[in-house]
């Protein structure tokens, strides 16, 4: 997620994210309007693509309301130019739902966006007929720098329609996957509904050379957030099927809480982990991360693991999910947990290791995938 997005603030308590296809956009506005325009406006086109900026915000907002009140929590939400990923919490339990409660849930929320633009839109055609006298809404091109204010009216109601098309993850493509997974698995039925995203967004990249360059942009930001989606699908694949004991470290340093804070840093020079289980005996007494001796070190000076150490700990049995290690690192802030067995510390899981695996996992798994499709 975050590769190819830059943090912007929060909505509503959820993280947003503007994906690179937004940075591209101005430039995108300039150049378009330039070749019609000779004199096209720099601020002009910014303040335009802030206006698109706007109605996303506003599309995604409609889908985070009616998705909460479905008690579907989002962590992030990423922006794109025609709407949002959004991604959510790991006990969303998609594979609980029965085929028509998905299909109903996926439907509100879906439509919940195009209905916030139409409404955005409505709103401000009537401000502005009523404040601007002569105010020519009907006026070709409805979308352009040099009317902002009409270009705000349509702009909601371009990406309300939009939205409506078949293509995943735009509004319609959700139906669509809701669809399929009254049938199949909600995994498959993803892969389905992003092999006909990809189809539709190649016909629109290829007409639009040869008609208007904004279907190859519309083309180009459908098939970038196809790809987000799949991803983000094959993630929570991995994280609901893969047990900790496939990706748990077994070889790992831990620390006595009688060792000295130098002692201890000593150690965690000659190893790659950043955090440590403290173990006195057979059994584990704390954790303690190689940022917090250092830290230790500068403001206390030299003195026991076993006095700076954190005695709250989770653990976990080598059996359980990737999921549920992954809630617990985060709901409580933890970069490591001890994975047991008979009351026996058998491996660590580290956020660092966790992600790390995690990619590989995907990766792993959408290769074998593309090897049956051949």
């Amino acid at each position: 997620m975050r590769s190819w997005s830059i943090h912007v603030g929060r909505l509503f308590g959820v993280e947003v994210r503007l994906h690179l296809t937004f940075l591209i956009l101005p430039l995108f506005i300039f150049w378009t309007e330039y070749t019609v325009h000779p004199t096209a406006n720099g601020p002009r086109d910014l303040a335009l693509t802030g206006v698109v900026l706007l109605c996303v915000a506003a599309h995604e907002a409609g889908h985070l309301m009616v998705a909460r009140r479905a008690g579907m929590i989002a962590k992030a939400v990423i922006l794109l130019p025609l709407g949002g990923v959004t991604v959510f919490e790991e006990g969303r339990a998609e594979n609980s739902k029965s085929p028509a409660a998905l299909w109903k849930r996926e439907g509100s929320i879906a439509l919940s966006g195009p209905a916030a633009n139409l409404v955005l839109g409505a709103v401000a055609a009537v401000v502005l007929l009523a404040l601007i006298p002569g105010f020519e809404l009907w006026q070709w091109p409805f979308f352009q720098a040099a009317n902002l204010p009409r270009s705000l009216v349509w702009a909601n109601i371009y990406l309300a329609g939009l939205n409506l098309l078949p293509a995943y993850p735009l509004d319609g493509g959700r139906v669509l996957r809701a669809h399929f997974a009254r049938s199949v698995d909600v995994s498959v039925a993803t892969r389905r509904a992003v092999s006909i995203s990809h189809a539709i967004a190649m016909v629109l990249m290829v007409g639009g050379l040869f008609s208007n360059t904004w279907l190859t942009m519309i083309g180009v930001i459908i098939f970038a957030a196809a790809q987000l989606e799949e991803r983000a699908v094959i993630f929570q694949s991995v994280l609901d099927n893969v047990r900790l004991e496939e990706v748990m470290l077994t070889d790992f340093a831990t620390l006595s809480p009688a060792d000295t804070l130098v002692d201890a840093l000593e150690k965690a020079v000659h190893s790659l982990q950043d955090d440590f289980p403290v173990v006195r005996g057979s059994d584990m007494v704390g954790v303690i991360s190689k940022q917090r001796i250092i830290e230790a070190l500068r403001m206390e000076g030299n003195g026991y693991v076993q006095a700076v150490m954190n005695k709250l700990f989770e653990v976990s049995m080598r059996e359980e999910s990737l999921a549920s290690a992954f809630r617990k690192l985060t709901s409580r802030n933890l970069s490591i947990i001890p994975v047991v067995e008979d009351q026996r510390l058998v491996g660590i899981v580290t956020l660092q290791n966790l992600m790390h695996s995690m990619a590989l996992l995907a990766e792993s798994r959408k290769l074998r995938r593309d090897e049956r499709n051949l």
